[in-house]
């Protein structure tokens, strides 16, 4: 038997007997909702700094303050069509086949005038209501009505749209193309947003090489830094590319002690699972506290995953796989950029309902996120599982367009059974 005072350095040993425990394995999986709680636990989640940006810069931003209406909208009674502005108690009983006849003012409308008036001009004093157009006919200098109009009927009434004092926005709203248009209209030249959260990607493996280097054997273009940077740009974070880091401990922990002091959060993709040059977990425990908090998550793919804080700041640990790795983003990432932006809820995915075409195998005890290709044939949307046979193909995600999620109670699911569907592309016609 070899010990330490014989053969091997106490050093080397305690080396050796790390690579001995990683490769016995998992031996225990944390389910996914306990391993965000405790992920949570072990983080500082306080919000980003505010800043002012112009309307024109503000688009998926998230506001950072309540927007108050400082006058009415629309600030006076306005028309909402082309017509004539009268009184709506002297068109009573006015019909096509008995039409009431008014005389065409140019100022105040009194009992049995009417005054031109175009969509967003002012209801001029003494008008009620707009008769529009095409209810009308001119006749010489009067105008014939074939409608009976009720008080304000075509008419956008002053503070109809957001009134004095009310709060037509709140704070972490993320802000869409319709949030600008009601700004502008309330007269906000710019906003005070959260500060985008910085997120430095990395990915691990003596493997790796970057595009445009000759490939060698047993060598391959890193491709996951590609991906997370953008999935951390479509949420409104910004990404810090910190480049491939070799498999050595020490090189792990110096690149992710680096990324910390810029990034407010820190993803790592490979070197987590139980192999021998997985040194990831290893590395982020040497750095400070409290290091791994959870490792390996009852889900597939990405079960390796691992979870860590180090003084405050939360470090994602993502499988190498490609398709373990946008997983375990979208489980792990997603929801903790989405609060670090200040949001005041978080943004599932879009989903629809659709049915299974044949059956869909899981894993019992581990939550499985099946992709699938959905389509619609004749009004009715089906979901077809993309094949797989790991997380490491790519392609199975360009196939497909959505995700099912099986709970970890489940064996699978049947043909023909109706599931929830996470798109995150289009959907077919066929």
């Amino acid at each position: 038997m070899i010990t330490c005072d014989k053969l091997l350095s106490r050093a080397q040993c305690h080396s050796l007997g790390a690579v001995l425990a990683r490769m016995k394995g998992f031996q225990c999986l944390t389910p996914i909702d306990e391993a965000w709680q405790t992920l949570f636990r072990a983080v500082n989640m306080r919000k980003l700094k505010v800043i002012a940006v112009p309307l024109s810069s503000a688009l998926n931003r998230v506001l950072a303050e309540d927007i108050v209406a400082q006058e009415d909208l629309p600030r006076f009674n306005k028309s909402a069509v082309d017509g004539y502005a009268l009184r709506a108690q002297d068109s009573e009983e006015a019909s096509q086949f008995k039409p009431k006849l008014f005389k065409i003012t140019d100022g105040e409308v009194i009992r049995g005038h009417t005054k031109q008036i175009w969509t967003g001009n002012p209801l001029p004093e003494g008008a009620n209501a707009v008769v529009m157009l095409e209810d009308t006919r001119r006749v010489e200098n009067q105008i014939e009505v074939w409608a009976t109009l009720r008080p304000f009927e075509n008419v956008s009434k002053k503070g109809e749209d957001v009134a004095k004092g009310e709060t037509a926005i709140k704070a972490g709203t993320r802000l869409k193309p319709h949030h600008l248009g009601l700004l502008n209209a309330l007269g906000w030249a710019q906003v005070q947003v959260y500060a985008k959260p910085k997120v430095a990607i990395m990915a691990t493996g003596n493997e790796l090489v970057e595009l445009g280097v000759k490939l060698q054997a047993n060598q391959i273009f890193e491709s996951n830094r590609t991906v997370l940077s953008a999935l951390c740009s479509e949420l409104g974070s910004e990404p810090l590319d910190f480049g491939i880091v070799k498999d050595d401990v020490e090189e792990i922990s110096e690149k992710i002690r680096s990324a910390l002091k810029e990034a407010d959060v820190v993803i790592t993709t490979g070197g987590t699972s139980t192999g021998a040059s997985d040194f990831v977990p290893e590395a982020v425990n040497r750095i400070g506290k409290p290091g791994v908090v959870v490792h390996g998550i009852a889900m597939r793919p990405a079960m390796p995953t691992a979870l860590a804080a180090v003084d405050g700041k939360p470090v994602l640990i993502l499988s190498g796989n490609p398709v373990a790795a946008m997983i375990g983003f979208e489980v792990f990432a997603r929801p903790l950029i989405s609060r670090l932006l200040g949001l005041r809820r978080e943004e599932p995915r879009p989903w629809i309902n659709a049915k299974t075409t044949r059956k869909m195998a899981a894993v019992l005890g581990r939550k499985t996120f099946i992709r699938v290709r959905v389509v619609e044939r004749e009004g009715e949307l089906f979901a077809e599982p993309v094949s797989a046979k790991g997380s490491g193909l790519i392609s199975t995600m360009t196939k497909a367009n959505g995700y099912v999620v099986v709970p970890e109670n489940c064996e699978g699911l049947g043909e023909g059974e109706t599931v929830t569907v996470f798109l995150f592309d289009s959907i077919e016609a066929h």
